[in-house]
């Protein structure tokens, strides 16, 4: 076994709070982790840089000396990052954080494993901007992660080995996520995510309000931030949802929990925005479902591999407002029908998409790369 070795995840921010697969891996893969973040980068909000007047001297003295850019200080910097916790392997959080540490891994000769998210396998500019560094990482990196099918699938159209490429969903704590009971529950149905385009929280909002013509005792909580909520709100107020639509802004994982053990069910309308950006496979439908909700949401990237048409919840196509206040509705007026849809999201979650085997799957693949990293 290869327990308790030393690995440093690197993720873009030191503050992850709506990432918890993110802050999942730090704390229970079975290795002694060392989180760096942020650029230029820190270790427990130390920066790895010296940062005394004369070593920032220095360093502008030799970029200007030697013609090096930046990047070359950030390269020196997770080079040192990594040799200070002794590295045995590198897990890079996204895409472009997978780019800025690319060279460092080459040049401590510590293996690299890059996870893709959803954005940063799909959003255009991203995709255009990292180019160079994507065709990089497919060559050089140990191994590659996606959270979605589909997702692979573009990795692969991009050029990534498919003998690199894995494919991981995100998994679920069935602990602090459980225990609703939806045909009990008054017809009360719940989004939360952030308020931005790929998440359709106007398109949500519009397909309640069809929904809510047709059975006016339904209400809808939506937990969030993010650019689009004002639109929302101004949304729900031009629609006369005031006093059926209620706006909870950010919320902690508990609150979430809690607001999802009182609903009847869960509701989330994602789309590919104009900038092309997708969702993996969102972590909030996960945890609906193993709540115990009925889930109403879009045929869009990864969810039609978690929500089973017809037997743990409703897809529409992306856009098609009307059907998703179908199965609203639906789900609204037939209690039974809602427990059943709730009890089977559950089973399929406690079957696939646990937390501990996300977990151990990705241990694995990481043990994979460094057995291969080994055998060369």
């Amino acid at each position: 076994m290869l327990d308790r070795l030393p690995i440093c995840i690197v993720q873009p921010d030191r503050n992850v709070v709506s990432e918890t697969f993110i802050k999942a891996h730090a704390e229970r893969l079975p290795a002694r982790v060392t989180v760096v973040y942020g650029d230029p980068p820190q270790i427990d909000g130390t920066p790895v840089m010296p940062q005394d007047p004369l070593a920032k001297g220095w360093r502008r003295v030799r970029r200007i000396a030697g013609n090096k850019p930046w990047s070359h200080e950030l390269d020196r910097a997770y080079a040192v990052a990594f040799r200070r916790c002794g590295a045995r392997a590198v897990l890079a959080e996204y895409g472009p954080t997978g780019v800025q540490v690319l060279e460092a891994c080459r040049m401590t000769g510590v293996p690299l494993i890059v996870h893709f998210h959803g954005y940063d396998a799909s959003q255009e500019a991203v995709l255009k901007e990292n180019a160079d560094g994507y065709r990089r990482i497919f060559a050089q990196a140990a191994a590659m992660i996606a959270v979605s099918e589909p997702m692979r699938e573009k990795l692969l159209s991009m050029g990534a080995p498919g003998e690199k490429l894995h494919v991981n969903v995100c998994g679920v704590d069935c602990g602090l996520f459980q225990a609703a009971d939806p045909g009990g529950n008054p017809p009360t149905f719940l989004a939360t995510g952030r308020f931005v385009e790929k998440k359709g929280p106007h398109l949500t909002l519009l397909a309640f309000a069809e929904a809510w013509r047709k059975v006016p005792a339904i209400r809808l909580r939506m937990i969030g931030e993010g650019p689009l909520r004002s639109v929302c709100e101004h949304m729900a107020r031009a629609l006369d949802l005031d006093r059926v639509v209620t706006f909870l802004g950010s919320q902690t994982h508990d609150a979430v929990g809690e607001e999802m053990r009182r609903a009847r069910g869960f509701l989330q309308h994602s789309i590919r925005a104009s900038d092309g950006d997708s969702e993996g496979t969102p972590v909030a439908i996960l945890e609906a479902q193993a709540s115990g909700l009925p889930v109403i949401a879009t045929r869009h990237a990864g969810i039609p591999d978690v929500v089973i048409e017809g037997r743990t919840g409703f897809l529409v196509d992306e856009g098609d407002v009307k059907r998703m206040a179908e199965g609203i509705a639906r789900v609204a007026e037939d209690s039974p029908l809602a427990t059943a849809l709730g009890a089977a999201g559950r089973s399929r979650v406690l079957e696939g998409f646990t937390m501990e085997r996300s977990i151990d799957r990705l241990w694995r693949i990481i043990e994979r790369a460094l057995a291969g990293v080994a055998d060369r």
